[in-house]
C-alpha cells in the first residue's frame, strides 16, 4: 500500500482510542480480576495459579482460531460492502456481552466459558482494527500507528486496574465497568474510522492460490516465530504478577493489589516512552529488524533481574526493563510485520495471524508458568524461562530480512 495517503490526527486519535478500549478490557481481567476470581486458600494456592493459567490458555486458543478466520472473511467481503467495520462492531459487542457473563460466573469452568467468549470478541475486533494499518497507511506512518497500539496496551492496564483498585470495585462491578468501556468506545471508534467499500480487485483470487500462502514466505515465517516466542516470554513475566506478590513475596491481598497497580504504573511509563520513541525512529530509519531484536534483549534482562533478586524493589526495576523492552518490541515488531506482508489482498488475514502470536503467547505463557510454579514450588524458574525465551525470540526475528523501503 505504498500509494496510501497520510492519515491525519483524527484517524490516529480514533485508532488509539479503539486500542485503548481493547487492551483495557483484555488485560485488566488477566492482571487482576481473573486471579482474584480463581485464587484459592493459602494452603492450596498453587491450585489457583494452575486454574488461572488454564483459563487464560483456553481463551488464548479460542483467539488463535477466531482472529485469522475473521480477518480472512473480512478480506473476502463482497464488492461495495464495508470490509472491516462489521467485524469490528461484532467483536466489540461480543466482548461486552461475555464480560457481563464472566462477571457472574463462579468456578473455573464457568469463568473459563465466559473468558473464551471475551477472547473471541477481542480477537475478532483486533483483526479488524489491525488491518487498517496496512489498508490505509503508508509505510512512513506504520511505526506511529504501531506505537499507538503498543502504548495503548500499557495505558489500558493502568486505566483498567487503576479504576478497579482506586474505586474499590468488587469483581462483578469491575467486569461491568469494562463491558461499558468496550461497548461505548469500541462502537464509536468502529463507526467513525473510515472503511471504504471494497472493490472486486481487493478480494483475494481463488484460482492458483495456496492455503495460508503467507506462512510459506520465509521472512514472514521467521518474523512470526520470533514474535510468538518473545510474546510467550512476556506472558511468563507478567501474567502471574499478582500471584507472585501474594505467594512469592508473601504480601497481604490489599497490599498486593496496591503494589500491582504501582508495578503496572512503572511498566506503563516505560512502555509508552519506548513505544513512541522507537516508533518514530523506525519510521525515520526503516531499520525495524535491528530495533526489534534489541528490544528482546532488554526484555530478557528483566527476567534475569527478578530471578536473581526476588524482592519488591528489584521487581520495580524489572517492571521498568520489561516496559522498555516490550514497548519497543510490540511497536516496531508490528510495523515490521506490516512491512513483511506478502500479499496485499490478504492484509486482514495475515495481520490476524500476527495478532495470533500475542494470543498464543497468552495461551502458552500462563499454562507454562503455572507448570513451572508447580514444578519448583516457587517463581524463580518462571522468570528465568521468560529471559531465555525473550532471547530466543530475538534470534529468530534476526533471520527475517529487512525489506527495502517503498
Amino acid at each position: 500500500m505504498s500509494g496510501a495517503t497520510r492519515a491525519g490526527a483524527r484517524w490516529m486519535s480514533l485508532f488509539t482510542l479503539a486500542w485503548l478500549a481493547i487492551w483495557t478490557v483484555q488485560l485488566t481481567p488477566v492482571q487482576l480480576l481473573l486471579p482474584l476470581q480463581l485464587d484459592t486458600p493459602e494452603d492450596d494456592w498453587i491450585r489457583g495459579v494452575v486454574s488461572s493459567g488454564l483459563v487464560l490458555g483456553i481463551g488464548g486458543l479460542a483467539g488463535i482460531v477466531a482472529g485469522p478466520l475473521a480477518g480472512a472473511l473480512s478480506d473476502r467481503a463482497a464488492a461495495g460492502r464495508h470490509r472491516r467495520r462489521p467485524w469490528a462492531l461484532g467483536g466489540v459487542w461480543l466482548t461486552a456481552v461475555c464480560l457481563v457473563l464472566t462477571s457472574f460466573a463462579s468456578g473455573p469452568w464457568a469463568v473459563g466459558a465466559g473468558w473464551v467468549g471475551v477472547s473471541i470478541g477481542v480477537a475478532v475486533s483486533s483483526a479488524a482494527f489491525t488491518a487498517l494499518i496496512a489498508d490505509q497507511l503508508p509505510t512512513t506512518q506504520r511505526g506511529a500507528a504501531a506505537a499507538a497500539v503498543g502504548s495503548s496496551q500499557a495505558v489500558g492496564i493502568v486505566l483498567g486496574v487503576g479504576l478497579v483498585v482506586l474505586l474499590g470495585l468488587d469483581i462483578v462491578a469491575g467486569y461491568l465497568l469494562l463491558a461499558g468501556i468496550i461497548a461505548a468506545i469500541g462502537t464509536a471508534s468502529a463507526l467513525l474510522l473510515p472503511d471504504p467499500p471494497g472493490t472486486a480487485e481487493m478480494r483475494p483470487k481463488g484460482a492458483g492460490r495456496k492455503t495460508l500462502a503467507s506462512l510459506r514466505d520465509r521472512d514472514f515465517a521467521w518474523m512470526l516465530s520470533g514474535r510468538l516466542v518473545t510474546n510467550i516470554g512476556n506472558a511468563l513475566g507478567t501474567a502471574l504478577f499478582l500471584f507472585f506478590l501474594l505467594h512469592g513475596l508473601g504480601q497481604p491481598s490489599a497490599a498486593a493489589q496496591d503494589n500491582l497497580l504501582l508495578l503496572i504504573l512503572v511498566y506503563t511509563v516505560f512502555v509508552v516512552i519506548a513505544s513512541v520513541r522507537t516508533g518514530i525512529v523506525s519510521d525515520r530509519t526503516g531499520n525495524r529488524r535491528t530495533l526489534t531484536v534489541a528490544a528482546t534483549v532488554v526484555q530478557a534482562a528483566s527476567g534475569v533481574a527478578i530471578a536473581l533478586v526476588p524482592t519488591f524493589e528489584m521487581t520495580m526495576v524489572a517492571a521498568a526493563l520489561m516496559g522498555l523492552g516490550y514497548g519497543a518490541f510490540s511497536t516496531v515488531g508490528l510495523a515490521f510485520a506490516a512491512d513483511l506482508l506478502p500479499d496485499e489482498q490478504d492484509h486482514a488475514r495475515d495481520l490476524g495471524i500476527v495478532n495470533v502470536t500475542a494470543a498464543l503467547g497468552q495461551l502458552i505463557g500462563p499454562v507454562l508458568g503455572a507448570g513451572l510454579v508447580a514444578l519448583v514450588g516457587g517463581f524463580w524458574l518462571v522468570f528465568a524461562a521468560a529471559a531465555v525465551l525473550s532471547l530466543v525470540g530475538g534470534v529468530l526475528t534476526a533471520f527475517a530480512r529487512q525489506p527495502a523501503r517503498s
